[in-house]
């Protein structure tokens, strides 16, 4: 897999799903969420375009198919995870799945100066605006964003930009903003969103083996705290 396909994760999902279902269509927070958990579970991109084919075949076959378009990718659950499997069988011997990663640059150093400058910015205002609601997390917020700004200086490094360790970097500090928000979120905004994500995966549910409904749920959980609170994400796959 190339470094550009890599990184383009999600958009590469939402445009494969929304050219087999024939229509554009919002993808809705619990379909991020489930991109998000299968990034999480490092399935490859290939393997969930493979699996999002397989749904598809199954459910056109369906009598539901004849008559209803496939409306979310929860319904690519079970495919994908068995494509995932099939993948790690057919594996064995070979190459990791994200090797070649860090061997170019698809992106700009300029591309990506401004997309730390950004979300540095919005570090610095959530950490300002919470600090009369919830003035705890306004110098943790500042912590992050001070990391956030010693990363970014890797950028002015000479020669190849290794994509792979600037990733790691930014995977640490969006865990320590996860764990931040989940510990210092007001108790009714986390049975707010319990709630919200209750009623999302309430109608897949049987679609969805138990690790992998419980991955979707801490995701969705994340991507809602990140939404209340204004804080961006801060991995290299968001950044188009």
């Amino acid at each position: 897999m190339d470094g550009w396909n890599y990184f383009n994760y999600f958009t590469e999902i939402e445009e494969y799903f929304w050219k087999k279902r024939g229509a554009h269509l919002l993808v809705s927070p619990l379909d991020w969420a489930i991109m998000e958990a299968w990034q999480k579970a490092g399935v490859p991109l290939e393997v969930v375009l493979k699996g999002i084919d397989s749904a598809f075949e199954s459910y056109q076959r369906s009598k539901r198919g004849a008559s209803k378009p496939l409306k979310s990718l929860a319904y690519c659950t079970d495919a994908v995870l068995q494509a995932a499997e099939e993948q790690q069988d057919a594996a064995t011997g070979k190459a990791p799945k994200n090797a070649g990663v860090a061997a170019g640059e698809p992106f700009s150093r300029d591309e990506l100066r401004k997309y730390f400058a950004r979300n540095i910015a919005r570090l610095k205002e959530a950490a300002a605006n919470q600090f009369s609601l919830q003035p705890a997390l306004t110098p943790r917020f500042g912590e992050i964003a001070s990391a956030l700004e010693t990363s970014a200086t890797l950028l002015d490094s000479p020669g190849t930009l290794d994509l792979e360790d600037l990733e790691r970097r930014l995977t640490i500090l969006d865990d320590k903003l996860h764990a931040l928000l989940t510990s210092g979120a007001p108790e009714e905004l986390l049975l707010k969103i319990r709630r919200e994500v209750d009623g999302q995966v309430a109608l897949y549910r049987r679609k969805m083996k138990a690790e992998q409904l419980a991955m979707v749920e801490k995701q969705y959980i994340q991507k809602r705290l990140l939404e209340e609170f204004g804080i961006p994400r801060l991995s290299l796959f968001y950044l188009t």
